[in-house]
């Protein structure tokens, strides 16, 4: 049986009913908008890129710590060099270099 209740006005109905539908038509907009696909790929899009600064900028605080590491080793607390660091490091350096060549020369004579 059909409820008989109802006490508002033909007028109240109608106007209950373009409300509705008004948000209907809103509601169908918004699915509509969000299941394009350029909203879909523009989501994907700014969610990649999201990901990759948050990973560059995780990268960029290690190698930021990995440097201050380096840098802590070879300076003192002033920021003035540390030669007895900086040195025995350097000839080795040297010394891999002048070995390289050595073995470079060889193989070309």
């Amino acid at each position: 049986m059909a409820d008989t209740s109802d006490t508002r006005t033909p007028a109240q109905i109608e106007a209950d009913i373009k409300a509705r539908r008004a948000a209907l038509a809103e509601t169908l907009d918004e699915i509509g908008v969000r299941v394009h696909p350029k909203t879909i790929v523009g989501d994907a899009k700014a969610k990649m890129v999201s990901n990759i600064d948050h990973t560059l900028g995780r990268a960029y605080v290690g190698v930021n710590r990995a440097v201050s590491g380096v840098t802590a080793k070879f300076t003192d607390e002033e920021g003035a060099p540390r030669l007895e660091r900086i040195v025995p490091v350097a000839l080795v350096a040297v010394g891999l270099v002048g070995l390289l060549a050595l073995g470079t020369r060889r193989r070309r004579g």
